[in-house]
């Protein structure tokens, strides 16, 4: 299993923006006020250089540890700076209980408790995601559970949980398909966007795209299926494809999620989708391919909807 509070993550490689978006002030008032922090709960740490401290608990368990920066860094540059010390405190209160006391129990009841989850899979070590199905490239879909805002994923259900992936993988699906969530609108040049949220799985969503299109946005089997992006963990981007709109959607959309997954606590993929009778499709080519712009799934939906109108 891998455990880590909602504002931890792995430590980037050696990146000069390791605690982007904040300036190389605000990162370095950062790292103090982690050092000093970590201090107080008799955690000895140094900073990497690289967004993370390097914890030596002085008590058991005894090893080092990694405590990533990177999201916390996001969720404080968002804030008024005297609000940091607070927000530091409290992330080091719930890290040093996790470093003393270790991960949450299993869950007594894997059948009410397990939630499916996406998780980034370059995040992981390798020897962890064999068996975890890829949901969209770069996303896995792994079993978890949350504790007082710790997730703690399955990635060995059966050793962990004593269940097979198929068993974990559909209480997860299940459950989450029963969560509740909020739907606000982004509008502009006449197109309209769904913004996802209210939780923190609200990206875990588009597992069960089709109970969120139902139940959520009140939409049955929408003929051209939609435009999707998982950007954050507790955002999900949905427009329900009627017409040739879907080209501004597709503007809107990238916008907001390139500036979610820069920005916000939990990125997960800055990638558009098409969702639809075929399963998933990227929406555009990506950044790095020889002939960037609209992907070929893209450019047949358009002629269609052309012809259709």
């Amino acid at each position: 299993m891998i455990t880590h509070d909602d504002s931890t993550e792995r430590a980037l490689g050696n990146e000069p923006e390791a605690l982007a978006p904040l300036s190389r002030a605000e990162a370095a008032h950062l790292v103090r006020l982690s050092l000093e922090a970590a201090a107080r709960h008799a955690l000895p740490a140094r900073y990497d250089g690289a967004g993370a401290l390097v914890l030596h608990p002085d008590s058991p368990p005894s090893g080092r540890f990694e405590a990533g920066l990177t999201n916390l860094a996001r969720i404080v540059a968002g804030q008024r700076p005297d609000h940091w010390p607070r927000l530091v405190g409290e992330h080091f209160d719930r890290l040093a209980h996790a470093v003393r006391h270790g991960p949450p129990p299993a869950p007594a009841d894997p059948r009410r408790e397990l939630l499916q989850r996406l998780a980034v899979k370059d995040s992981l070590e390798p020897r962890l995601t064999s068996s975890a199905p890829e949901f969209v490239p770069g996303l896995l879909s792994v079993p978890a559970t949350t504790t007082d805002g710790t997730i703690t994923m399955y990635l060995d259900p059966e050793t962990d949980l004593g269940l097979s992936w198929a068993a974990a993988e559909s209480y997860g699906l299940r459950n989450l398909r029963s969560l509740t969530d909020t739907v606000t609108y982004a509008e502009h040049d006449g197109t309209r966007v769904a913004l996802v949220t209210g939780h923190d799985f609200a990206a875990s969503r588009a597992l069960v795209l089709d109970t969120v299109l139902r139940e959520s946005l009140q939409i049955e089997n929408p003929r051209y299926g939609v435009l999707a992006a998982m950007p954050v963990r507790n955002l999900l981007l949905v427009h329900v494809i009627a017409d040739l709109s879907v080209i501004p959607a597709l503007g809107l959309m990238l916008n907001l999620a390139g500036r979610s997954y820069a920005t916000d606590p939990g990125p997960l993929s800055p990638w558009i989708y098409l969702a639809g009778r075929n399963g998933w499709q990227p929406a555009t080519r990506p950044l790095g391919d020889s002939a960037p712009g609209l992907s070929s799934p893209f450019v047949d939906l358009l002629h269609q909807l052309d012809q259709a109108s």
